[in-house]
């Protein structure tokens, strides 16, 4: 895409998609690291990999509500 170039109305509706997403995402991060949880964390990868996504799920939840 160019400066000159505007957007098609599906290219602006999947921008404003991804966003939504990303934005959710990244308050999920923001609530990990405000608890600090992940400063404690002394589990093998695996474990810590599964810890981290149910906790960005709940925390996606009450960001939702």
């Amino acid at each position: 895409m160019t400066r000159s170039h505007r957007l098609t109305h599906a290219e602006k509706e999947a921008n404003r998609l991804i966003s939504r997403e990303r934005a959710a995402v990244e308050h999920g991060f923001a609530n990990l690291k405000t608890w600090r949880i992940l400063a404690e964390v002394r589990m093998s990868t695996h474990y810590a990999t599964t810890l981290l996504r149910a906790l960005l799920v709940l925390t996606n939840r009450v960001v939702q509500r």
